[in-house]
């Protein structure tokens, strides 16, 4: 007495692949978010080597200073006197995270005292200057 098959038996063998969507979904969101917290200051400077440098991990907001003595926040170039405003809503949106100021090699020193400066204005006490590890 063999059984048979009927067509609605075949169907409900079907691999559910929802709950495999809504994971690579949730990761994708994740990784959206994640990402947006990373603020870069949209230029490469040439930073001077330092034998005691060391690796801040976290979300920071970067301010670098060119050897011409522009500014860049957030990919764009600011006047000095825009790096408080700009510093104080990134700092809205990012309560933890540290500054660190990307001063070039060869950028006038003066120009990075008005930088310290302004953001210390913002409010903000945990600023780093970034260097290069000496070998």
């Amino acid at each position: 007495m063999a059984r048979r098959r009927t067509h609605t038996e075949a169907e409900g063998n079907d691999i559910d692949i929802t709950p495999m969507l809504d994971i690579v979904f949730i990761m994708l969101i994740f990784f959206i978010v994640t990402t947006s917290f990373v603020k870069e200051s949209g230029v490469t400077v040439n930073r001077p080597s330092a034998q005691t440098a060391e690796e801040k991990k976290g979300s920071n907001i970067l301010v670098a200073i060119r050897a011409n003595g522009e500014i860049w926040i957030d990919r764009r170039a600011i006047d000095v006197r825009a790096v408080r405003p700009n510093i104080e809503r990134m700092k809205a949106e990012n309560p933890e995270g540290a500054v660190i100021i990307q001063a070039d090699e060869f950028s006038p020193a003066g120009m990075v005292v008005k930088v310290m400066d302004q953001v210390r204005l913002a409010g903000i006490t945990n600023i780093s200057i970034s260097a290069e590890a000496a070998n």
